[in-house]
C-alpha cells in the first residue's frame, strides 16, 4: 500500500510545482497571451473561477462599502487605462471600498476593487498605475484561473493522501508549501507585467519599486509604535502568500532600470485629484489606532509642508494616544490648523478637548463654545454643552 499510495503522491505532485533552484527573475515573466476582450471561460476550472466571481461581484455592486463618486471613479479609471491602455481597459468594472487598509484585486471575470486606504498611502498617478496594472497583470494572465485550478489539485492530493497513508502529515504540508510558492510566483510575474505596463504608458516605471520601499517603512514604523521589533525578512516564509516587500522592491528597481523610458509621475495631478477625500482618508487611518504607521505617513504626506488637514489629522492622532506630553503637542497642531482660517469646526472641538485633559480648564471650554458656536447642529452638541456647563 505504501509503493502505491508514493506512485499516486508523485503523480499527482507533478503537477504541483514543488521547492527547486531559484531561477532568475526575468525567466518568471509569462508572455502576454493574444488580448481579447470579450474572452469566455471554456473548460471547468474557468467556469468555476467566473461562477465565484459573478457572485462576488453582485454582492459587490450593492455593497455600502463602495465609493460611488463619478469624478473620483472616472480619475482612477483614466490612470488605469493610461497604464494598460484603452483596449485592455474597456472590459474592467472598477469599484472603489472605503476600506482604510492598503490593498486592491482584481477578479477572473475583470472586477477590478482598490481600497481607501490605497489611495492615501500612494503618492502619484504612476504608482496608483502601479498597483493598478499589477492587477491587471493578474488577469491578463489568467492567475485566479491558474489558482483556482492549482489549489483543486493540491487539495485533491491532500484528500488520497488521507486515504491512502497512515501518516500524511509531511505530505499535506509539502502540498500547502507548494500552493503558497505557486502565489510567490503569480506575484512575481504581475510585478513585471505592471513594469511593463508603466514603461509604455508614460509614467516612469520605478515607480512600483517606490510603493513597496515605503510600505517597508510604514511597517516598521507601526511595529516600532506597538513597542515590537520592526520585521523585515529577506526571503519569503514557507507559507508566505507574497514575495516580502525588500524583494519586491529590490527585483522591480532593477527590472525598472532596464525598461524605463521616464515620464512624469503626476504626484502634483494626483494629490489635487484626491484632496476633497483627504479628510475622510485621514479620519479613517486615525481610526485605526496606529500610531506608529499614521505618524509616518503624515510626515510623508507633508514632504511638501503641513496643510490644513494634515495638522488636524495629528492633532487628532496625538489626542487619541492621550499621553500627557501628547496632549500639549496636540493642542499645538490644532492651535497650527486654526491660525491658518480654513479649519473644519472638528479643530475647535479637538483643541477643547485636549486642553480640558490637559488641566487648562478655561481656554478649553472657550474653544468648545468656539465649535458649538460654528456648527451648533453638530451630533455631539448636546455632550460638548454639558462639559462647557460643568
Amino acid at each position: 500500500m505504501r509503493t502505491i499510495a508514493a506512485a499516486l503522491a508523485a503523480t499527482l505532485l507533478g503537477a504541483v510545482p514543488l521547492a527547486g533552484a531559484a531561477a532568475p527573475v526575468a525567466d518568471k515573466i509569462a508572455p502576454l497571451p493574444p488580448y481579447v476582450a470579450a474572452y469566455q471561460p471554456t473548460n471547468v476550472d474557468e467556469r468555476g473561477a467566473w461562477m465565484m466571481a459573478d457572485e462576488y461581484e453582485r454582492h459587490l455592486r450593492d455593497s455600502p462599502e463602495v465609493i460611488r463618486d463619478p469624478a473620483l471613479n472616472a480619475y482612477v479609471r483614466g490612470v488605469l487605462c493610461r497604464t494598460v491602455g484603452d483596449d485592455r481597459c474597456k472590459g474592467v468594472r472598477l469599484y472603489i471600498l472605503h476600506i482604510p487598509a492598503f490593498n486592491a484585486s482584481m477578479t477572473a471575470n475583470g472586477a477590478m476593487t482598490i481600497w481607501s486606504g490605497a489611495l492615501l498611502r500612494l503618492r502619484s498617478e504612476a504608482e496608483l498605475g502601479a498597483v493598478l496594472g499589477h492587477e491587471f497583470g493578474h488577469f491578463e494572465l489568467r492567475h485566479t484561473v491558474e489558482g483556482f485550478r492549482n489549489q483543486r489539485r493540491g487539495t485533491d492530493v491532500m484528500a488520497w493522501a488521507s486515504v491512502l497513508m497512515t501518516n500524511s502529515a509531511a505530505l499535506q504540508v509539502g502540498v500547502l508549501g507548494s500552493l503558497y510558492r505557486f502565489d510567490r510566483g503569480q506575484e512575481q510575474a504581475a510585478d513585471m507585467l505592471g513594469v511593463r505596463y508603466l514603461a509604455g504608458s508614460g509614467y516612469p516605471a520605478a515607480a512600483a519599486a517606490d510603493v513597496w520601499e515605503r510600505m517597508m517603512s510604514e511597517a516598521d514604523a507601526t511595529a516600532i509604535g506597538r513597542h515590537r521589533k520592526a520585521d523585515q525578512r529577506y526571503t519569503a516564509g514557507f507559507f508566505a502568500t507574497h514575495p516580502t516587500e525588500l524583494s519586491r522592491a529590490t527585483y522591480l528597481r532593477a527590472f525598472a532600470s532596464g525598461v524605463d523610458g521616464g515620464g512624469s509621475a503626476e504626484g502634483v495631478r494626483y494629490r489635487e485629484a484626491l484632496a476633497p477625500w483627504l479628510p475622510m482618508l485621514l479620519t479613517d487611518q486615525i481610526k485605526r489606532n496606529d500610531f506608529g504607521g499614521s505618524e509616518y505617513l503624515l510626515g510623508r504626506l507633508a514632504a511638501d509642508g503641513w496643510t490644513t488637514p494634515l495638522l488636524f489629522a495629528r492633532g487628532e492622532l496625538y489626542r487619541e494616544r492621550g499621553n500627557p506630553r501628547d496632549l500639549v503637542n496636540a493642542a499645538e497642531f490644532y492651535e497650527q490648523a486654526i491660525e491658518r482660517g480654513d479649519a473644519p469646526p472638528e479643530a475647535q472641538r479637538g483643541l477643547g478637548l485636549a486642553l480640558l485633559r490637559g488641566q487648562q480648564t478655561d481656554a478649553g471650554k472657550a474653544a468648545l463654545r468656539e465649535y458649538l458656536r460654528r456648527k451648533p447642529d453638530a451630533a455631539d452638541a448636546s455632550i460638548i454643552s454639558t462639559l462647557v456647563a460643568s
